[in-house]
């Protein structure tokens, strides 16, 4: 049937100076899917989304976009948007400050006799809060919703545009099981609404519960199109076209596994936050070996990251209520980071754009980032490359490469392959095997159970602040360690 599609995006090809990101891309989505769009980082998917979108603008690139029977010629968002195509990124477009109901027609105003009519605006925004299920007072500020309830409320304001077609660009990549749940239940009932949605997203699990259609994506071009309900959706399947080869162990096994003494131990730590005086850690003891991954495991708000901060110099100034470190045979509490560094801890951060990366400038450090650029397989033209115009993989080696440098003998990472492709956190975990089997030992925090469970020789979990359990590699499962995340000391 013609109208079977509501999008037709046909032979797109778009360019950057030296770089060709898509190249003859077909794209077909039907009325009222849920249609998941993959690949690696820089496969070219959120270059296609902002053709359709509008951010890059017609004429910038070739091809057509035929959109309900028509060829557009977009502009801007806003031509998008007047056709009723929306689009919600992983970094949110909200006002903080500004009531739900501002948020949700800032831009479309409803006017009354050349004035915002506020009364109508808000019961507006509870019947757009209602389709999406989120029971809050509407003149409350953005900032006091957690993340998943704020994607909630860009939902409601894709919503009160009358929009036909969603999309989510990783739209789980921030939220926590509870959340992403309800997100995905969300897109289900949009979808039996008529509403059209397209889901940009790594996590493969989710796409296959979720898709009624998937399109893969690789080096800029279709690779396939695949039908949920008659062709092989397996993740499997997924990563072969997605990488153009079998994965067949995600999580790469050690050649050898030597440990040796406790390379860093902490004792005791008990931390209050000085802004709200909560105990956000409580008496934390934990340890890793020469030659160790620990892993460290709980939801989000158990207090990981806390720990990780507090240990590596304590940059937030939270409050040390009592607990020590001991490295290096050394008995101490690291004042900054920059103390820490050079006592061998390195800490990388889960916010790689805002806290993770650095420019490069003298010629010794050009040498050195040259070498790490081959050593770690960074792709990319040349080292003088702008990292924020690299895939997401490749910024997270340049982050690692950076705290490899310092020639640390502790390595806590946290959220090393969050929002990154399957291959790219393949060439992660490997480069962890062989730090790991050089001598150094890492603390590896991830929210992605199966990762920690795959990688970690050892870990510890956490709830509220506190450690709920300690497990060997060998003794894991995700019921139990689940279990302990959980019901922390139920019973």
């Amino acid at each position: 049937m013609e109208n079977e599609y509501i999008l037709e995006m046909r032979n797109i090809t778009k360019e950057f100076p030296g770089v060709k990101a898509l190249d003859n891309v077909n794209f077909k989505v039907r009325k009222g899917e849920i249609h998941c769009l993959v690949g690696e980082n820089g496969a070219g998917k959120s270059t296609l989304m902002k053709v359709l979108s509008g951010v890059w603008k017609y004429g910038t690139y070739t091809g057509d976009i035929v959109y309900e029977g028509e060829v557009q010629k977009f502009h801007n968002i806003a031509d998008s948007e007047a056709k009723g195509i929306a689009i919600i990124y992983q970094e949110l477009a909200l006002f903080p400050e500004l009531p739900i109901y501002e948020n949700i027609f800032f831009g479309h105003e409803i006017m009354s006799a050349g004035q915002v009519n506020w009364n109508e605006t808000i019961v507006k925004a509870k019947e757009m809060l209602q389709k999406v299920r989120l029971n809050v007072d509407p003149s409350m500020p953005v900032k006091r919703l957690n993340t998943g309830n704020q994607q909630l409320v860009e939902i409601a304001k894709a919503l009160s545009k009358n929009c036909k077609l969603i999309i989510f660009d990783e739209p789980t990549s921030s939220l926590n099981e509870d959340d992403s749940i309800n997100l995905l239940n969300i897109m289900r009932e949009l979808r039996d609404q008529g509403i059209t949605c397209i889901m940009i997203s790594h996590k493969l699990r989710e796409v296959t519960a979720i898709a009624d259609t998937i399109t893969v994506l690789r080096d800029g071009s279709t690779i396939c199109s695949l039908d949920a309900k008659t062709d092989d959706i397996s993740e499997a399947n997924i990563i072969r076209n997605m990488v153009g080869r079998s994965i067949d162990d995600v999580y790469p096994k050690r050649e050898t596994k030597n440990f040796g003494n406790v390379m860093f131990e902490i004792r005791n730590l008990t931390v209050e936050d000085p802004k709200t005086g909560r105990e956000i850690l409580k008496n934390v003891n934990l340890n890793v070996r020469k030659g160790e991954i620990v892993g460290l495991q709980g939801l989000m708000g158990a207090g990981r990251t806390e720990c990780a901060l507090t240990v590596f110099g304590n940059p937030y100034g939270y409050k040390i209520k009592s607990g020590e470190v001991i490295m290096n045979g050394k008995s101490r509490m690291f004042k900054s980071p920059r103390e820490a560094i050079k006592n061998g801890l390195a800490y990388v951060s889960e916010d790689r754009k805002g806290n993770g990366l650095v420019s490069i400038d003298s010629n010794k450090e050009i040498l050195i980032a040259n070498k790490y650029k081959d050593d770690i397989n960074i792709k990319a033209p040349s080292i003088a490359q702008k990292v924020n115009n690299l895939s997401g993989g490749n910024q997270q080696k340049v982050q690692i490469a950076k705290w490899l440098f310092t020639e640390p003998k502790v390595l806590i990472l946290d959220e090393p392959t969050r929002g990154i492709d399957v291959g790219a956190k393949l060439e992660i975990y490997t480069l962890m095997n062989k730090m790991v089997e050089e001598g150094m030992c890492i603390i590896m925090i991830s929210s992605e159970l199966p990762e920690v469970l795959g990688m970690s020789d050892r870990l510890y979990v956490m709830s509220e602040g506190q450690i709920t359990g300690e497990l060997d590699a060998s003794e894991a499962t995700e019921e139990k360690v689940m279990k302990m995340a959980i019901n922390a000391f139920c019973g």
